[in-house]
């Protein structure tokens, strides 16, 4: 789901959809991490203050299924990194999401002083969206399982 080669955020997030097709370069072998290392994702996340931001996300590190490293360019450059942690309780997993980016658009840069907390509750809002929309790709997906 986070670290799948068709990069298939779009499918459940919310306001995510893809900016340009997917851009693979040749992978080392047929692995998945491989493959996904050779993958680079252009999305749109369209914030509800009006702006989209398009981003490019190009993974770095791979260790599927447990933690994705990814450069970050576009209108927020830096590093991101997933790191998910199975819950002994209630058979659930933990996600945790680090950003270490910054914007690039001079005019985020202008308002940043003022609407610094509307960028925040954008962010907070846009993450819950997603986080939601995982929830349920995987009850749908576990719904479809065969039992």
């Amino acid at each position: 789901m986070i670290a799948d080669t068709d990069m298939s955020w779009p499918q459940w997030w919310p306001h995510c959809t893809f900016a340009a097709p997917l851009e693979r370069t040749e992978a080392p072998s047929e692995g998945q991490e491989e493959i996904l290392k050779a993958t680079t994702a252009h999305l749109n996340f369209k914030a509800f203050l009006g702006y989209t931001l398009t981003i490019t996300i190009h993974p770095t590190k791979v260790a599927a299924p447990h933690e994705i490293e990814f450069d970050a360019g576009g209108h927020l450059q830096g590093t991101g990194r997933v790191t998910l942690v199975p819950q002994e309780q209630d058979d659930a997993t933990r996600m945790d999401i680090e950003w270490r980016v910054r914007p690039t658009q001079r005019w985020m840069h202008v308002l940043t002083p003022v609407a610094a907390p509307a960028f925040v509750a954008a962010h907070a809002l846009m993450m819950r969206q997603g986080e939601k929309g995982l929830q349920r790709e995987l009850a749908n997906n576990r719904a479809e399982k065969p039992a």
